[in-house]
């Protein structure tokens, strides 16, 4: 199993040039006319290290959660994880321990399989743990364009920061990310109804009033519109009930 370091090939304490050399000499050897089909995924994980790591809060918030929750671990941690599928709070870890080691799928495998975000995993992991394996997976999510289940673990987070700071600079980034995802892709994710309950979760996180005011108005434009698609399915059933009659 690998961290972002070791799959750009650096130390840990490398430089931003350091970094950046790297990844470029790294993605060469990755390139589809040098590695074919089969360097893909390691591209994909290459990118995704040299995103993390070449954004320095990123790369701060990476080392805290890495250093804490993996690097600690000597022994076969994933093993002893995978060992014990009956165990919630094992399995809760397992998917930070994947995502951690850009193993995404079997995170995502193992996250729906014990309930997607139905899966209390802040019960079975420590606080600081489950806040930063959640807004990873809410990333990893978002990239495959599960967005409502993206935005239920970020208003989670950013209900938890508000409650006791722990991202705190952080934490700016995980509202950027949150608002982008409203305004660019929540709406065609889901209908209607789920649309303005979301809107009215957003409400509830005590942003500033100017963006409290412009999510308002989007609750009464749907709340608009939802309410003349009701009425025009009303009146589409009375239609198809006199011709039957």
């Amino acid at each position: 199993m690998t961290n972002y370091y070791e799959i750009l090939t650096v130390r840990q304490n490398a430089s931003a040039q350091e970094i950046k050399r790297a990844f470029r000499e790294r993605a060469k050897q990755l390139h589809p006319d040098v590695a074919g089909d089969s360097g893909a995924s390691q591209m994909r994980k290459l990118l995704a290290a040299y995103q993390t790591l070449s954004n320095r809060d990123r790369r701060c918030e990476y080392d805290r959660a890495y250093n804490r929750f993996a690097a600690k671990n000597r022994f076969d941690y994933r093993t002893f994880l995978m060992e014990r599928q009956d165990d919630p709070s094992n399995q809760a870890k397992l998917i930070f321990f994947e995502l951690l080691h850009l193993e995404e799928d079997a995170a995502l495998t193992i996250w729906y399989n014990s309930g997607g975000i139905d899966f209390p995993m802040e019960k079975y992991m420590d606080r600081e743990d489950w806040m930063d394996c959640s807004f990873i997976l809410a990333e990893e999510l978002a990239k495959r364009e599960k967005f409502y289940e993206a935005f239920v673990l970020l208003v989670s987070i950013i209900r938890e920061e508000r409650r006791l700071p722990y991202f705190r600079h952080f934490a700016r980034e995980v509202e950027v990310f949150l608002k982008e995802l409203v305004r660019l892709q929540l709406r065609h994710a889901v209908d209607t109804q789920t649309y303005l309950e979301c809107l009215e979760a957003l409400l509830s996180l005590g942003f500033r009033k100017s963006y409290q005011g412009h999510i308002l108005r989007l609750i009464t434009k749907h709340s608009v519109s939802g309410q003349g698609q009701k009425k025009q399915k009303t009146r589409q059933v009375a239609a198809i009930d006199s011709i039957e009659e």
